[in-house]
């Protein structure tokens, strides 16, 4: 157990310092960042679906079988992520951005973005409780989703408003939720087994939607033959990464 905790922990702050990545684009020429970002896309979407496919549902039907309540908790992540991205992420303002008027979005951003980030640690505990080669594969798969995400937030917090000092601050402060998620799962997973059981495939309903909705789709915008190619197999090499986090096992 003192395993599981180490593990649970070290990979949730690894998860969370990501938060600052946004920094370090401040060097980088927008086109250049962009280029960089499409194919980081494509790696996070392809290990979003490999960590959902090869290990989270297969660990949730190894322990519990096929059943209703495991399809049901599937389409329950899928709709809470659907629910979440409609109705606490995005909101509108018709007023102009200045110093002093930060967009309603920007807020609305940071709120949606810990509860996600709670989530998110909700889900890397639960994964840990299984076993810690789950665990690992699931906090690749975070992690690669969660730098693209957060340059994507550090540009939606400095558009709307905030100083980009106080931007990296703010999301260094709703990563923090993501620890709380897991130590939280941590605690009462043990004792309420019925919890594992229900995140392992919430969480890949979760990550099937993320991949399926947001990232993808990202990805169709580009149509250039030979970028489309470097997407696919950048797709397939996300995928082939959880392939190879099977040998953990």
């Amino acid at each position: 157990m003192l395993n599981t905790w180490f593990y649970a922990i070290a990979s949730v702050v690894i998860v969370s310092l990501i938060s600052v990545v946004g920094i370090f684009t401040l060097a980088i020429n927008l086109e250049r960042l962009k280029s960089i970002l499409i194919y980081m896309i494509s790696l996070s979407a392809g290990a979003l679906i490999g960590d959902a496919f090869i290990h989270l549902l297969p660990e949730a039907v190894e322990q519990n079988g096929l059943t209703l309540n495991i399809s049901l908790y599937i389409i329950f992540g899928i709709v809470m992520s659907f629910s979440i991205e409609k109705f606490i992420l995005w909101r509108h303002c018709h007023l102009p951005t200045t110093k002093v008027h930060v967009h309603p979005f920007a807020w609305m951003n940071l709120f949606g973005d810990s509860v996600h980030n709670f989530i998110d640690g909700l889900v890397i505990g639960a994964s840990y409780l299984v076993n810690i080669p789950t665990g690992i594969a699931t906090t690749f798969a975070v992690v690669l989703h969660e730098i693209p995400q957060e340059i994507g937030d550090f540009g939606v917090l400095v558009h709307g408003g905030f100083t980009k000092k106080k931007a990296i601050l703010l999301n260094l402060l709703t990563a923090g939720t993501a620890i709380v998620g897991t130590i939280l799962m941590l605690i009462i997973g043990p004792i309420a087994e019925s919890s594992v059981i229900f995140l392992i495939p919430f969480a890949a309903g979760s990550f099937i939607y993320i991949a399926s909705t947001d990232l993808i789709p990202e990805l169709h915008k580009e149509t250039l033959p030979h970028r489309a190619f470097f997407q696919l197999i950048w797709f397939l090499i996300g995928i082939g990464a959880m392939l190879l986090l099977l040998g953990l096992e």
